[in-house]
């Protein structure tokens, strides 16, 4: 079998895949018309978030017999079309779920004890102590909002505090023992901290809106490693300034691009500039998944998964 790969991974995915007798080839710099006009001579691809995989790429690829993405999510590929075309989909969310659960606590605490702020505060000469006086994580009720192989890693991670952790999800029967399933209506109600561990899905998108907002009883903390395009920017905005939502920790936003490479070529929307300026926000460029660890547990996760179906 021949593999296509797209995007650059660590060393011991093509090296294993070589080693079980698969022939790679690497193209990491050719327009998707390029790629497009060559892939029928393959019967894999593995990539990252390089460009999307539609219909039109689909029905070019007339030997594909699989497509491997190095990354947690799919929605860079037209799932449904793939499957029609027989295109096994491969995913690896295993690999870097460890690395969203550290970054997602890592960010929390960080706005909690205004780590950010004090630390440019005490860079320009400031000592502030009253004014970084910061809250405690115990006693909370942190709401996970998916409760998949992301939401369980920071589940695990919060089992050293003494916290009350509740998920939502629209799959029955996920909670354990790390995390207490709820109806909206009650992880509405109850919780302080929101954490967004879904995958970018029609109904995920634009999901943290005003209206959702509102329905939250009490003030919170909101915390997204997951898809940018879940929150509206412009209504976290809003709720970031009335102080219905304390604080906010963003390691994806609305803006970014498909491939997750880049942020935005346009001008600067209004509602980010305010995300730059406010002493409450924490940005990350999409790194909660990004460590050293998992770029070799993803790229394992791939080999694995490929030679467990063709070997």
């Amino acid at each position: 079998m021949k593999i296509l790969h797209l995007d650059t991974n660590h060393e011991l995915l093509i090296n294993q895949l070589a080693q079980a007798g698969f022939i790679n080839h690497e193209d990491y710099t050719s327009s998707k018309a390029i790629i497009e006009a060559k892939i029928s001579e393959y019967d894999g691809i593995v990539l990252r978030s390089r460009f999307t995989i539609d219909k039109q790429f689909l029905d070019a690829a007339t030997r594909l017999k699989f497509i491997g993405r190095v990354g947690a999510g799919l929605e860079n590929i037209d799932c449904e079309y793939a499957k029609e075309k027989g295109v096994y989909l491969i995913s690896a969310p295993e690999g870097n779920r460890n690395a969203v659960g550290e970054h997602s606590l890592g960010m929390l605490l960080s706005l909690f004890n205004k780590l950010n702020k004090a630390d440019a505060e005490v860079r320009q000469g400031q000592w502030l102590r009253e004014a970084n006086r910061g809250i405690e994580l115990d006693g909370k009720t942190v709401g996970l909002i998916g409760y998949g192989n992301m939401g369980k890693a920071f589940a695990k991670k919060l089992r050293g505090f003494d916290v009350e952790v509740l998920c939502y999800d629209i799959k029955a029967n996920v909670g354990d023992a790390n995390a207490k399933q709820v109806s909206l209506q009650e992880f509405q109600d109850k919780v302080e901290v929101i954490s967004l561990h879904t995958p970018q899905t029609p109904l995920t998108v634009n999901m943290i809106n005003s209206e959702f907002i509102n329905a939250v009883k009490k003030p919170f903390w909101l915390i997204n490693t997951a898809r940018g395009k879940s929150v509206v920017t412009i209504d976290l905005m809003k709720a970031l300034k009335s102080g219905k939502i304390l604080g906010a920790g963003l390691d994806v936003l609305e803006y970014e691009k498909a491939s997750f490479e880049n942020l935005f070529s346009n001008t600067m929307p209004e509602a980010f500039q305010y995300l730059i300026d406010a002493e409450n926000v924490l940005l990350t460029p999409h790194v909660a998944g990004w460590t050293i660890e998992s770029k070799e547990k993803l790229a394992q996760t791939i080999v694995d998964k490929i030679l467990a179906k063709f070997c």
